[in-house]
């Protein structure tokens, strides 16, 4: 039974999975190695949860449990847990040494999960020292704590067992999980990348503005538009991922990265956590 989760990343998708671990009643630990990143998740894990305690969805009670269950750490010695989920920079040579660094400090039964959008398990897995099947995806979506779907990602080497456990995890924190197989972007960013892709084409070729495509699409259902969604999952996180599906399918014209998001991660405008990005917020 997992009783303890290491959550590494303490970005937006990090702090929001730190959360949700903490409130179904894990003892949580959410690692950074920047001091000022671990701040803004426990500001951002206070407001989020202050806000639903001042709509009548949470107790005082149960708020201050879920505060008291998170620990905030800058040293990878504390990244000790029954369940590592790691939700750091969507680039297979930092995530695969993190877990290497972890592996060491951790049992040979500690479960990996990576968070990784698009990035292939099978070879986030191979560079595990030891047990390179006990690395299972565990793909949240902003933001993590509304967000009901988690893709649970088995890789070739990925033990029934492992993949389970992550599925039975993830419905403990009251998700709605659904196993898929390690291809690039899985299901939802596969799909999703025209979401984004077709919506800048559109602004692109000045057809209309971004707050107009934003309205009518969440006109019709969807909960943000592209352009707010973007700034909240981060320009350069988001890019990565288009680049990473353009790159695994043999840079398809479908899935070519667009210039008005390239502009934006190049100049440092990358969304809510920089105060501009598609949109400006205040800081």
């Amino acid at each position: 039974m997992v009783q303890s989760i290491a959550v590494c990343g303490a970005g937006t998708m990090g702090a929001g999975i730190a959360q949700v671990a903490a409130f179904s009643g894990h003892n949580t630990v959410l690692f950074d190695i920047q001091q000022a990143g671990l701040d803004r998740a426990r500001a951002q894990i206070e407001k989020s949860l202050q806000g639903a305690v001042d709509k009548g969805k949470l107790t005082a009670e149960v708020r201050a449990a879920t505060l008291e269950r998170i620990r905030y750490v800058a040293t990878i010695e504390d990244c000790v847990a029954d369940v590592i989920i790691e939700a750091i920079v969507e680039r297979i040579t930092a995530k695969t040494a993190l877990f290497s660094q972890l592996a060491a400090i951790n049992t040979p039964e500690t479960l990996f999960a990576t968070n990784t959008s698009s990035l292939s398990v099978t070879e986030i897995a191979a560079a595990l020292p030891v047990n390179p099947s006990r690395v299972v995806g565990m793909h949240f979506f902003n933001p993590a704590h509304l967000m009901k779907l988690v893709e649970v990602v088995s890789g070739k080497e990925t033990s029934p067992e492992a993949a389970e456990s992550i599925f039975q995890l993830a419905l403990k924190m009251g998700k709605t999980p659904v196993r898929v197989k390690d291809s690039p972007g899985f299901i939802v960013n596969r799909v999703a990348r025209h979401y984004y892709l077709e919506a800048m084409h559109l602004a692109e070729q000045g057809n209309t503005d971004f707050s107009t495509i934003d309205q009518l699409l969440e006109s019709a259902g969807f909960k943000m538009g592209p352009f707010a969604l973007m700034d909240l999952i981060g320009n350069d996180i988001n890019l990565a991922v288009t680049q990473s599906l353009y790159d695994a399918f043999q840079q398809a014209p479908r899935f070519k990265p667009n210039v008005l998001q390239e502009k934006r991660v190049q100049e440092g405008k990358l969304g809510r956590k920089t105060g501009l990005g598609f949109y400006r917020y205040e800081q």
